[in-house]
């Protein structure tokens, strides 16, 4: 099934800005404020968007957007429509409007489809583009599943979870971690123990197992580069984690393997 991106870039309104779709926007919007307020009228309800607010638009929706005068705004946006896109649309609710985390991920992913659209037509490469945006579809799926009520964990406790995913192969410290989620480290501690069921370290050294194992099925590093390189410091500390979890040695796993 094919998706099609209609247009994709970032805007920064200060003199003011107004349009409106009264009778219907004609194809599908996602905008995310990343700077300042702007309002937006979507189904005839006013409302007020300020940074790391996404907008979800479907084709058909009245919309309005107004930055008045004096206002500062900055937002990416991406107008797409396509079979893909009617099926992926139709696959979950969707809020017309949810307050996500910015995650450069998410940023740097939205900045190389608005990349890859500038180049000249006969150099785009409309499946990596299709591909590029089946993937910020599914991230922005992500992010709002997970900032809202019904994901299985609070949404502190997910900001850290994602703080740890992305560091784990650094020698972060739990401090880090509270000062990301904005909490104490005795409450973002007790949080995520109570939430998650294991500990920040707990959580991260399984983070690490997983791309060791990777690693050591994949790849033709020594035992002591994947050992640095996923952030247990020497090989015998590893050596100890490994086998204290799976009763065996890296060493006799990758022979098995």
């Amino acid at each position: 099934m094919k998706s099609n991106i209609l247009f994709c870039g970032y805007s920064f309104h200060t003199n003011g800005y107004h349009s409106q779709h009264k009778s219907g926007y004609p194809s599908y919007l996602f905008r995310l404020q990343t700077e300042g307020i702007c309002e937006v009228v979507v189904k005839g309800r006013k409302l007020k968007i300020e940074a790391g607010d996404l907008l979800l638009i479907k084709p058909g929706d009245h919309y309005e957007l107004l930055v008045k005068e004096g206002q500062v705004s900055g937002d990416y946006h991406l107008i797409c429509d396509g079979a893909w896109i009617d099926e992926w649309w139709s696959g979950f609710t969707k809020p017309d409007v949810a307050r996500i985390e910015m995650d450069e991920k998410l940023l740097a992913l939205w900045r190389y489809i608005m990349f890859e659209k500038r180049r000249p037509e006969s150099s785009q490469n409309e499946e990596l583009s299709g591909y590029l945006l089946r993937a910020l579809c599914l991230t922005l799926e992500r992010v709002i599943s997970e900032a809202g009520s019904s994901f299985s964990h609070p949404y502190t406790v997910t900001r850290m979870m994602r703080y740890i995913e992305e560091h784990a192969m650094t020698a972060f410290k739990v401090g880090e971690v509270a000062r990301h989620a904005g909490l104490s480290i005795s409450r973002s501690v007790h949080l995520f123990k109570s939430s998650v069921g294991k500990t920040m370290m707990e959580y991260a050294q399984e983070i690490r197992l997983a791309a060791a194992m990777e690693r050591m099925k994949y790849t033709s590093m020594t035992l002591e580069q994947i050992a640095l390189e996923c952030g247990f410091g020497s090989y015998p500390y590893f050596h100890k984690v490994f086998k204290k979890k799976h009763s065996i040695s890296p060493g006799a796993y990758r022979r098995i393997e």
